[in-house]
């Protein structure tokens, strides 16, 4: 199964230049079931990597520009009455998709940032009282914008949690910009992606993880981390139960992806700021910048590691 994210790697850094460990950790919230919160100022790429992931997958894709006029129904859907059929009939919202990209989502109200937590938590819409499921693999991409905050709404620590990690794609290097430009100079290679794997590709790579073989002291590490977390002075909450078990779920899909059937300990390393840092609530001393990254990256530093033959 390496083969097939090599594929997907490959293809998306058609399109993406010096992000491989972010493409890396996107590929491990996909395989692992969970969603993505791209925290980063404009221009960066975000959309661009959302866009070339959903290229490289023959699934469905779906895009939601969050503005603060938009309603719960225009992101799930709703009932409207057919007055041929002279009954209600369900017109999907765009959640109804394999791959979501919900951009600029904290630009939207909490009433309707509210209507993707079941979304995206129980992979399913409740309208009306008729409940009905999304489409597999359910993959969402968020987007926001941390420096501009006018006419934005912060998620909350509720919706924060449902995703299962939070990247910022960061800013490159002058040799990393000079080829971007010639890669975009004289055409768009966003536009000739196709797809180099399949949805039911990944549904079963997503099953082949969670048989990735975890070792009781690896176990025994990540839940001393996550007590770890609750301990810590300056933390008014730390890492909840949900938390350390999309950090097992992290290292088990990681591990995958390096062509592995057990996972070590710089797995766990590996995903442990993009996973457990945004979960995080800091004291108001504590809060400000990348303390949530620095309080995570502390603690990988004071827990000790252990040492063991991982394999089974």
């Amino acid at each position: 199964m390496r083969e097939l994210f090599s594929k997907i790697t490959d293809n998306i850094k058609k399109v993406i230049i010096g992000k491989d460990e972010t493409i890396r950790l996107i590929l491990t919230s996909l395989v692992s079931g969970g969603h993505v919160l791209l925290d980063d100022v404009p221009g960066t790429g975000k959309t661009v990597l959302a866009k070339s992931l959903a290229r490289s997958i023959d699934s469905s894709f779906q895009r939601i520009q969050f503005t603060p006029d938009l309603l719960p129904s225009d992101v799930t859907g709703l009932n409207f009455f057919h007055q041929k059929e002279s009954d209600f009939v369900f017109k999907p919202g765009p959640v109804f998709t394999n791959i979501l990209l919900s951009d600029e989502i904290n630009r939207a109200t909490p009433r309707t940032q509210s209507a993707l937590l079941e979304c995206m938590e129980e992979k399913q819409v409740t309208i009306d009282g008729e409940t009905r499921a999304l489409p597999l693999p359910f993959f969402v991409i968020a987007t926001e914008n941390p420096v501009e905050t006018t006419g934005t709404f912060p998620l909350p620590e509720a919706q924060l949690d449902r995703f299962f990690m939070k990247l910022s794609m960061g800013t490159p290097t002058k040799e990393e910009e000079i080829q971007i430009l010639n890669r975009f100079m004289k055409r768009e290679p966003l536009a000739e992606l196709t797809a180099v794997a399949s949805g039911e590709e990944i549904l079963e790579a997503a099953k082949a993880a969670r048989e990735v073989y975890v070792h009781p002291l690896l176990v025994d590490y990540i839940a001393s981390i996550a007590q770890e977390s609750r301990e810590r002075s300056g933390m008014i909450t730390g890492v909840s139960p949900r938390g350390s078990i999309a950090l097992l779920h992290a290292a088990q899909s990681y591990a995958y992806i390096e062509g592995r059937d057990y996972a070590v300990p710089e797995d766990v390393k590996a995903v442990a700021v993009p996973v457990l840092a945004h979960r995080l609530v800091l004291s108001h001393i504590g809060g400000a910048g990348n303390a949530d990254r620095e309080a995570i990256e502390g603690i990988l530093a004071s827990v000790p590691v252990p040492t063991e033959n991982w394999e089974k």
